[in-house]
Order: structure tokens, then sequence, then C-alpha cells
């Protein structure tokens, strides 16, 4: 930075850790802390309590509660399990229900209570075998179903008690714990209950220190179901699922609510489970909001009780979230006083900065961890952390410039880092920056062009900014790559449902994004069928405005076209009925400055053109990749697919001002596409970022006259005064 490269206070948490306090304090001093925190498996010393920092405690009100877990088994937490599809050569089919699942995870819940939500299928014929047709050995665990077709294909669905709590599984195997496994209990019980609030009273009473109570998270963990054999450890994973939350006692509290009974079925949906990205049903949509109902109303009594002990209380927005959901009707019902998000990428910072809340905080990666999420060595031999923190620095720091963030700190364990003083010197550096953006956002919102985008999926504003994971865990989605663009783009950004479009004034918004494949909840899938809404999205294209469509947008089978939008967009997708249909021959057109050197359009989907109108800006092998159709006052753009990189994201802005029919210079854009600005009018500062690994120039424009900005180094920051 040329300007307020001082170092500066405050807005930072450290984790500290007992046996290191010299190495706490003098980091904590370094890199601005405010804060210091302890981490899963650390302790804070009474020197670093009484040291006159702030102090978090990272509570998991879920775990580390084995001894009354091991009394109430009965009351751990539950899932829905399948079997492995087995073909019957015989009369009978016999199951071992465990065989399938981690034994260290999972253990059948054979009472009562849960049989009754046991289910049998014929998965050849899609129908349920009646249980007088199946038994159950309690001894051997297995399930033995008679009367079979024989060579047809059967499972078995059951609940089974989860008796390792996930993350504590992720710890064991990432940080080489040797340690008792904890155990997830459940909240739905009233004993449990009583439990929690009695042993948080106790625990406020014994941490007179603590200021701020992090709860990680609230009850539920994401699921991640493990299997038995190492050749496919991960049999399913889903940041955004609530599987994890179900139990006899829940389904039964369901049913009394709202007056119908779930199956196993209605979670196991043969096989497939309902993953985030898949379109919701209605059953599925009333089991979340019951199930964020109740953890809204008892979370709220033990937000309460930290408020009564004069602590604030946090929640980290990872590991046990489910059930939070912080763009819901019901988030602000919490009480909570700050969101804390584990960040990877720009649309993550986008998630918690928009969030209704007093304080949104970020943790930034790497964590001090010996090895990352990944698994790749990070403060180890072979690992470069130094190289990992600034990677996910420019990948956050883009969307920092465009909305306001108010505090940063890392997780793990500090004395991992003795060895990396230039890593340390690297956090001192943004930490610093840091504090300059935030007080930037705090004296006034930077700069943005008059252009109002909409993303439509099937989640809408429930799911802003978010899909079913990490950014490494989604990357082949192509909203993921979108996102992770605008959140680092000078426009504003909302999300709808496609309800909203039946129900919302579309006009306040100039573009329209639909991107995904079919039959995904960020395509759409069967909300196409529903033909009010193909004519108000068409009618707005015909008033000016533009619908972006990626991949294979609004598709749905059963009708003429496969894109339901197809005489907005001038393209369809090719399918098997119109391989002997003529294609439209056409000419590449330029538009000028549109295209950005060194961006692309990855080809993803294979259309043609319909009545030949639309023009073809990008094309692989005959393939239109890119394409713009003038209809009525608007347009329909389509790409093939969306990757984000430094220069596609200009790519995308530059789509996003051609959509809203502005010119491409506008003030306050940088005319080198590796490099992006933000100008915040209410100090006259602007910011420059590189983010590239090369040196760059630019100029940009402003009501102050062309500023121009040489020799940038690597992944720098510049900040100017005008």
């Amino acid at each position: 930075m040329s300007l307020d490269s001082k170092h500066s206070k405050g807005g930072f948490t450290l984790p500290g850790e007992s046996g290191y306090e010299k190495l706490t304090l003098e980091l904590a001093d370094k890199w601005g802390a405010d804060v210091i925190r302890d981490s899963d498996g650390t302790v804070l010393s009474d020197e670093i309590l009484d040291s006159g920092y702030g102090i978090y405690s990272t509570i998991c009100i879920i775990r580390d509660h084995n001894e009354w877990a091991n009394a109430n088994k009965d009351k751990l937490q539950q899932s829905f399990l399948m079997t492995q599809p087995k073909v019957a050569d015989d009369s009978y089919v016999i199951f071992h229900l465990i065989d399938d699942f981690f034994d260290q995870q999972f253990v059948v819940n054979d009472s009562k209570e849960s049989m009754k939500y046991w289910q049998v299928f014929d998965r050849t014929t899609g129908q349920e075998i009646s249980n007088n047709f199946w038994t159950y050995e309690k001894e051997a665990g297995n399930v033995i179903v008679n009367n079979v077709i024989p060579y047809h294909s059967y499972t078995v669905s059951f609940l089974a008690y989860r008796i390792w709590e996930e993350i504590s599984m992720y710890n064991h195997t990432t940080n080489n714990w040797d340690k008792e496994h904890l155990m997830p209990i459940d909240p739905v019980y009233p004993e449990t209950q009583e439990y929690m609030l009695s042993w948080l009273k106790n625990w406020c009473e014994t941490h007179p220190a603590t200021t701020v109570v992090r709860f990680t998270s609230m009850f539920y963990n994401f699921v991640w179901i493990w299997g038995s054999s190492e050749r496919n450890r991960n049999l399913f994973t889903d940041w955004g699922s609530y599987d994890f939350t179900v139990s006899p006692k829940m389904l039964d509290n369901f049913a009394e609510r709202y007056g119908y009974k779930l199956t196993a079925e209605d979670f196991i949906n043969k096989g497939a489970l309902h993953v985030t990205h898949q379109p919701p049903v209605k059953t599925q949509l009333d089991y979340m909001d019951f199930v964020n109902s109740f953890v809204v109303e008892f979370g709220r009594k033990l937000v309460d009780m930290v408020h009564e002990y004069g602590k604030k209380a946090y929640v980290f927005y990872d590991d046990s979230w489910v059930g939070v959901e912080p763009y819901s009707k019901r988030f602000k019902d919490f009480n909570f006083d700050g969101l804390i998000k584990c960040v990877f990428s720009g649309y993550e910072v986008r998630l918690c900065a928009g969030a209704d809340i007093e304080t949104h905080e970020l943790r930034l990666h790497p964590y001090l961890f010996p090895v990352g999420l990944g698994g790749l060595p990070t403060f180890a031999p072979g690992g470069d952390p130094t190289r990992d923190a600034k990677e996910y620095w420019n990948h956050t720091r883009r969307a920092l410039l465009r909305a306001k963030i108010d505090r940063i700190g890392l997780g793990g364990y500090l004395h991992l880092v003795e060895n990396y003083p230039d890593f340390v010197d690297y956090i001192a550096k943004i930490s610093d920056e840091f504090r300059t953006i935030r007080d930037l956002h705090t004296n006034g919102s930077p700069y943005t062009l008059d252009v109002n985008v909409a993303v439509l999926h099937s989640w809408g504003s429930l799911r802003s900014w978010t899909l079913s994971g990490h950014f490494h865990e989604t990357f082949m989605n192509d909203l993921i790559h979108i996102n992770e663009a605008l959140s680092g783009l000078p426009v504003n950004v909302s999300f709808i449902s496609f309800e909203d479009v039946k129900t919302t004034d579309l006009s306040k918004y100039q573009v329209i994004i639909n991107a995904g494949a079919q039959g995904t909840a960020w395509s759409g899938g069967d909300n196409w069928k529903d033909d009010s809404i193909v004519a108000v999205l068409t009618k707005w294209v015909y008033d000016g405005g533009t619908f972006i469509g990626v991949n294979e947008p609004s598709a749905v089978d059963g009708y003429n076209t496969t894109f339901r939008m197809a005489p907005v967009l001038g393209v369809d997708k090719n399918t098997s009925p119109y391989v002997c249909h003529g294609k439209w021959a056409f000419d590449k057109t330029e538009v000028e400055g549109l295209i950005p050197e060194g961006s692309f359009v990855p080809e993803r989907c294979h259309v043609h053109l319909t009545d030949g109108n639309a023009k073809v800006l990008a094309e692989k092998d005959g393939n239109p990749l890119f394409t713009v159709n003038h209809i009525g006052k608007g347009k329909g753009i389509y790409l093939s697919t969306f990757e984000t990189n430094v220069l596609n994201n200009r790519l995308l802005l530059n789509i996003l001002m051609y959509a809203a029919n502005m010119p491409l210079a506008q003030k306050y854009i940088t005319d080198n596409s590796n490099m992006e600005c933000a100008f915040y009018p209410a100090d006259k500062r602007l910011i420059v970022i590189n983010n590239s690994d090369a040196v760059q120039s630019t100029t940009v424009k402003t009501e102050f006259g062309d500023k121009k900005f040489e020799n940038v180094a690597p992944f720098d920051t510049v900040i100017i005064q005008l």
C-alpha cells in the first residue's frame, strides 16, 4: 500500500495457545489483534486471559459431553441410511445393515420408535415391501427380506445413531489426534436441552474472562457419511443438507405440527438423498422450515443465557450450521451479536457481509494446521503457507472491496508459525490492509455502477451467495463460478426464486442470470414447467431487460424446445430428436472491447441457433459458445459455461455493462483486466489491486482525471487520495 501503510490495531482475532504465551502476545502486537481466541484442542493460560485482550471462547454445544452421552446413548444424533442395493438370486435377501458404513461413525438404532420408520424397497419396481415380508435379527444386525422376486434389486432404509461427531472425525484424521472420539448429542430431547442449559450456565460462571462465546455452530452438522471401504470412504457430503437432523422424536414432532408423516424415503430419495443442487420438494422445504424453527427457538435460550452473563454470542457459520440459515426470516430471532465465516473465496465473503447482524467476521485461510482441507501440507514439510495465504487473500480481497467486513482472524495452532517468518510478516501486511479497507467502508459505500443483477435459482434469497459447499467442493458448477466473479464486481447483486419472478417487480433489474445444468436447483428443473414464469420473463426482456443463460438455462423436457427461454436466447440445446434437422450457418460477430484479450468461454453445452438471428461471438468447431440475441427492447445472452479467473471476471463485467446498454469505458474501471479497483467517494480514496502473479500497470478514468498506476507488484494493493 502506498497510503495508510503504517501499522494499525484492532479488528483481528488471534488464536492463542497455552505454553506459547510469549509467541501469542508478540504476534497479537504484530498482527494488531484486539482479541485472542482458543481453538478446538487448545486452551488459553491465565497469562493470556489476563493480558488485557478481548477473549473469544469456542464451544460446540453438541460435542465434548461424552460422560453424559455414554449415559444417554438414546439421545445421540441420528441419520437415515440406505444399504447398497442387492440383487435377489434366491427367494430371500439378507442385509447386514452396517456393512456399507464406517462402524466408528454409525451404529444401528433398532429401538421400537426407530423401526416404525424403517423401509424396505424393491428398487426394480419402486414399490415398498410390507413389513410382513421382512424381519430384523437384532443380535446379528441383519434384515432378511422374504418372498422376493428373483433378480430384482432391494434396499433397506434404517435409522442409525452417529457415535463420532464428524468435525471431531475430521480433526482426528487431519491433525493425527489420538484421543477419545466425541459423540454428538441431540437437543430435540427435553432431557438434552435441560443438560445443555445446565452445562452452559456452569460454563459461563467458570469462564469470567470470556467476552465473546463463539458457538461452533449450533446443533446439527452438514451431512457427511463415511463408508466402510477406504476405496470410497466419503460416501456422501452436502454442506446444505438437513439429513443429520433426523430422529424419531423430530419426525414425530414434525407430524404433530404439519399434520402429515414423513418417511425414510422422503430423505433417502431412491438413494440420491435431497442434495442441495437439486430443486427442493415440498416435504423437504416443510422439514427444513420445521428444523429451522426448532434450532432458532432453542438456540435463542442459549444466546439469552450468554447475554445474561454479560458476554456476547457469535455463531460460526460452518460445521454444525444446519438450521441457522443466516438469510432466513428467523435469523434475527437468535439475537446473535456476530457471524463468523471461514472463507476460501470471494462469494463466501459476500455471504457473511450480507447477513443482517451487527458484526461480520472472517476466518481466513490457511488455518494453522499441518495440512489443509484438501489434505496437502500447509505448516508441514512441503507446504508453503505464505503462498497459500496470498492465493486466498487474492480471492477474498476483491470481495472485501465491495462489501464491509468488520473483523478477520485465524484459527488453529499458533506454534506452527514459528518456522515461517515470511508468513508472519505477510499476515501483518494484510491485516493492516484489511483495516484500511474496513475503515473506508465505515465512512461510506464504494462507487457502484448502475447495474442491478438478479441471480435466479430454486433457493432464491434463502441461499444467497452460497451453493452446497466451498468452492473446491463444487468447482464444476457454473453458478459458483459466476457468484465468485460477481463477488468482486462493482454491480448490485440479488438472489431471487421462481416464486419471486411471479410476485416481484422485475423492472428494478437490468439483468437476470440463470445458470446451471438441466434438472438442478440452479437451472431450475420443473419450475420451468410454469408457463407464467416463461411469459413474465419474456415480457421483461421485451421491455428492455437482458436474460443471461449459462450452460442449460431454463432447461426442462416435454416442450418444443429444451430451453424454455430459447425464443429469448435464440439458441437451444442439441438433442437427439433434432439430429436430422439442418443447422443455421453463422459468421462470428465482433463487439469491440467486449471480450478481453486472454479471456475465454469454455465449451460445456452443445447448442444450435433456433432462427439464425442470434449473433455468435465465440464458437468452437461450429458449436456456439457465446451468443447475443436482440429481441424487443432487450437481449438474450447465452454462454456455454463460465469459468472464473482474473481475465474472465472482467469478461463477465463487460457482459453485464453491455447487457445494461452501458459503454464499456466507464469511470473507476481499470483498463488492464488483470487489475481491479474500488473508489470510496466519502474519503476520495481509490484502491487498485493487482490480481495477477506478474507486475502490472493500469490507468483508471475518474472525475478527477485519469490516474496512472505503474509497475504494481504481483498481488499488491495500492491506495491513493484523489
